[in-house]
């Protein structure tokens, strides 16, 4: 818990710094290379590891705002491509290369297998480095028949409420995954995590849903950067 307070001390303080201070402008302790030797990889933001892959900026366009824009892909929706990373300003066929290479030999190595869910604490590892993004992401975990996540996609982005977040877009991968369950999942953008009136409609109005097509919603979970509520453990659902 402390590790993940420290994180979201640490990317605050980034997000402060104006967008075109130099990484030789930041403190030694807070850029992102040496917080990788002084705490190791786990313990940085999407942001941060990418600015590590990028090395440098170019002149006008620091490091960790070509690094954010990057991620920035990434919620979107699916991987990016190199003509999708070469269009980012300050970015170049060379870093594209960089980032697109590593992209590809995490996917052939270190692809995670089915990971199979007991309790609402074995959904929080796989959604938390989400936790700092500043606007609202509502991500659908596709599961199969062991209550294994098949796929983890981002379905909405915004503020979460009936209009955004329709029963169509929540399910219609989870069809296409041949899904027995979802689970579904929304961060809250100033860390707190108790449900709006809002989160329980969409969450009452998906289960129904859920229960027409036959796949059963089995949670929704609100989550920041350091904790996470459950509609499950919370005999909400």
């Amino acid at each position: 818990m402390q590790r993940a307070q420290n994180v979201v001390v640490h990317h605050r303080h980034m997000e402060e710094l104006h967008e075109n201070t130099r990484m030789a402008e930041v403190p030694l302790d807070s850029r992102p290379r040496e917080r990788l030797f002084a705490g190791g990889a786990a313990g940085l933001s999407d942001t941060e590891l990418i600015t590590i892959l990028l090395g440098s900026g170019v002149k006008g366009r620091p490091v960790h705002a070509v690094a954010a824009e990057v991620v920035a892909l990434f919620d979107r929706g699916g991987v990016p491509g190199l003509p999708d990373l070469e269009l980012i300003p300050g970015m170049g066929p060379a870093k594209a290369a960089v980032v697109a290479a590593a992209l590809e030999f995490s996917r052939r190595v270190y692809a995670p297998l089915p990971h199979r869910i007991r309790f609402p604490s074995d959904v929080y590892p796989l959604i938390r480095h989400y936790g700092d993004r500043k606007q609202e992401l509502f991500l659908v975990l596709s599961m199969n028949g062991a209550h294994e996540v098949t796929a983890t996609r981002i379905v909405s982005m915004g503020l979460v409420n009936r209009t955004l977040v329709h029963p169509r877009e929540v399910f219609a991968e989870a069809i296409v995954d041949r899904a027995t369950a979802v689970i579904v999942a929304h961060n809250h953008p100033s860390g707190r995590t108790e449900p709006s009136p809002e989160d329980r409609e969409v969450t009452e109005r998906l289960r129904r849903a859920g229960e027409t097509l036959g796949i059963r919603l089995l949670d929704h979970i609100v989550f920041g950067p350091d904790r996470y509520y459950s509609f499950l453990e919370n005999g909400d659902m």
